[in-house]
């Protein structure tokens, strides 16, 4: 990113919301309570005042990257990485033999995530789209397979391997990394993984679980989708969570504590 392109403000904001991490590998690393915008649907308003804009990898191109980083915001590339999803570009590349049972999205299905000689160098292909295209960080969603009726006889410890090798993909790319709901496993996981990002756990009275990102220094992005901000968002305040109110669709809506 070309720092003398970014308005003096806009600059001020995003060094203050990021360090460098710790192992001195120089990823962004989001702290707890920077403010956010998560946008999956519809064409990008890139006029959100927030630090950072979680969007589709696969959908947003190189020139909105470019555009949000011109404002001064960091990035996050959204990838699915333990479910298919039959409309994806390189969804024939994925064989029948990892597809699983639907997760309850349209198109979506879990993965064989133990068959990692062949979700490796998929994964692989859809985070080095994410570098190419700019993006400062990766969001891996359905990192939860082992929690769920997946058609495969999944545990713990096939999710802490597969969760690891997702970690080290996108670190090896220079990119920071989420880790996306799969509370049980955060006490194991918030050294491998850069921040969090979690749905309802304030609905589900869930979000003590995720104080070991922000005790890390590690920024928790947190939204809900059936309460209002009225009833989340003072316990977010105390616990440092970037706290949304969002709709389901994840469009440009949004309500921040």
């Amino acid at each position: 990113m070309n720092l003398r392109a970014v308005p003096l403000l806009a600059l001020l904001a995003l060094l203050a919301g990021c360090t460098r991490a710790p192992d001195g590998a120089g990823r962004w690393q989001p702290r707890p309570g920077i403010s956010w915008q998560w946008q999956l649907s519809g064409r990008v308003d890139t006029s959100v005042k927030a630090s950072v804009y979680d969007i589709d990898g696969f959908d947003q191109s190189r020139a909105t990257v470019a555009t949000l980083h011109g404002k001064g915001r960091r990035v996050i590339c959204y990838v699915s990485t333990g479910a298919y999803e039959d409309w994806r570009p390189d969804a024939k590349r994925f064989p029948a033999s990892v597809l699983g049972r639907g997760n309850g999205w349209k198109g979506e299905r879990w993965l064989d995530i133990r068959r990692t000689d062949v979700l490796e160098p998929l994964m692989a292909a859809r985070f080095d789209m994410c570098r190419d295209k700019g993006f400062d960080a990766v969001e891996p969603d359905n990192m939860d397979g082992y929690k769920n009726r997946t058609g495969f006889p999944l545990d713990a410890a096939d999710q802490l391997r597969y969760n690891r090798l997702i970690a080290r993909l996108a670190h090896d790319r220079g990119m920071s990394v989420g880790l996306k709901n799969d509370l049980d496993q955060i006490p194991q996981l918030v050294g491998d993984f850069d921040f969090a990002v979690n749905e309802q756990c304030a609905q589900y009275g869930e979000c003590e679980d995720l104080k070991p990102f922000v005790k890390a220094d590690k920024a928790v992005f947190h939204v809900e989708y059936e309460l209002p901000t009225s009833r989340f968002c003072a316990q977010s305040r105390r616990l440092r969570l970037s706290s949304l109110e969002k709709k389901y669709e994840l469009g440009v809506w949004r309500k921040a504590c």
